[in-house]
């Protein structure tokens, strides 16, 4: 069986010596419609790596938020803060055979959309559960931070049109991008590299994707940013 473009680069990399640089377990983070759960997958099938996903298809709450927010908020918000610390420690608690481990979401960014759409009464009970649940969570070696305008959002968001998305707003969106420029602002946590991903196309461009998965394996320590139209020009 022929090898995919990405395995052929991910051995490339094998090959001089970077596995050993690959982080162990990486977080892709950012707001709805950016790409998260496409890189996840690319870099898992380079990796050879463990992958975890949020599963929004599974919140039976989803569909009803985002119909009237202020009614499911709640039951949404928990069913997601369950889902998520419950494969945390799941992982944790498995034999670390793997080197990778690859997630689509970063449990801090839980309370982002808590913080947006729960009253204050609920938010207290939240805060009780979320303290309660991520106790001994892991800590990513790398948290990739995407970013996009929200015109951009809105336009991938149409273009796979999910029936659980179609009532998601313009304000809503920035609402949600904001809360992430401010979150990933103050986070130290981990090692982390803030991705323009407007205009890279991972998804289909295996020179964007590679260039990407690139930089990803030279992150070691500390804040990095990188525009893929910078250096393309």
């Amino acid at each position: 069986m022929a090898s995919s473009p990405e395995q052929k680069f991910e051995q490339q990399n094998l090959s001089s010596g970077a596995k050993s640089d690959i982080p162990g377990f990486i977080v892709i983070e950012g707001p709805i419609g950016v790409g998260k759960t496409t890189l996840a997958n690319r870099l898992a099938t380079s990796f050879g790596s463990d992958l975890l996903l949020e599963g929004a298809t599974e919140n039976p709450f989803l569909e009803k938020f985002y119909e009237d927010p202020k009614a499911a908020a709640l039951p949404t918000q928990l069913f997601f803060l369950l889902q998520r610390a419950r494969q945390l420690k799941a992982m944790k608690q498995e034999d670390m055979f793997n080197p990778v481990r690859v997630a689509d979401f970063l449990i801090e960014k839980d309370r982002l959309f808590a913080e947006l759409t729960l009253d204050n009464d609920e938010l207290d009970l939240y805060e009780q559960v979320y303290a309660s649940l991520t106790i001994d969570i892991p800590c990513p070696d790398l948290v990739v931070y995407l970013q996009a305008p929200v015109e951009v959002l809105l336009a991938r968001i149409h273009k796979r049109g999910l029936k659980h998305e179609r009532f998601i707003e313009a304000a809503y969106l920035q609402r949600l991008c904001d809360s992430y420029i401010q979150f990933f602002y103050q986070y130290n946590n981990a090692p982390l590299l803030i991705v323009n991903a407007a205009d890279i196309d991972f998804a289909n461009n295996d020179d964007d994707y590679q260039l990407l998965h690139q930089q990803i394996i030279e992150v070691q320590s500390g804040r990095h940013y990188f525009n893929p139209t910078q250096v393309a020009l």
